[in-house]
C-alpha cells in the first residue's frame, strides 16, 4: 500500500521560513510528478509547486520567487522550502504524487496534509 507522509509544518512569523517533506513509501514501480498543494479554510485546493521525476518545476504564481520545489529519487521524497512567508500563506499543505504501483496501477496519491500558519 502506497503511502505519503508529511512533516515540517507549524507555525512561523511572517517574514521567517520553513520546510516541508513528504516520503512515499511502499510497493512502487516508478514515482512520476510529486508536488504540493494548499487549501485555506473556504478557499479551493490550489497548486503550489509541482516537480517532474526529471526534475522540471512548476509554481504557483502566488509562490513564485519565494517557495523552491525540490526532490530526491533515491528517498522518493519531495521538499518544499518556503521563505518570506506571509500570513496569506497560511493553509493545510498536501502532498501529491503520480505513482504507477507494482500491479501496473498509476494513480494519484495524496499526504494528510500539514497545517502551515504564518502569524503577522
Amino acid at each position: 500500500q502506497v503511502q505519503l507522509v508529511e512533516s515540517g509544518g507549524g507555525l512561523v512569523q511572517a517574514g521567517g521560513s520553513l520546510r516541508l517533506s513528504c516520503a512515499a513509501s511502499g510497493v512502487m514501480l516508478r514515482v512520476n510528478a510529486m508536488g504540493w498543494y494548499r487549501q485555506a479554510p473556504g478557499e479551493q485546493r490550489e497548486l503550489v509547486a509541482s516537480i517532474s521525476s526529471s526534475g522540471s518545476t512548476n509554481y504557483g504564481d502566488p509562490v513564485k520567487g519565494r517557495f523552491t520545489i525540490s526532490r530526491d529519487n533515491a528517498k522518493n521524497t519531495v521538499y518544499l522550502q518556503m521563505n518570506s512567508l506571509k500570513p496569506e500563506d497560511t493553509a493545510v499543505y498536501y502532498c501529491n504524487a503520480d505513482i504507477l504501483t507494482i500491479r501496473l496501477s498509476r494513480d494519484d496519491y495524496w499526504g494528510q496534509g500539514t497545517q502551515v500558519t504564518v502569524s503577522s
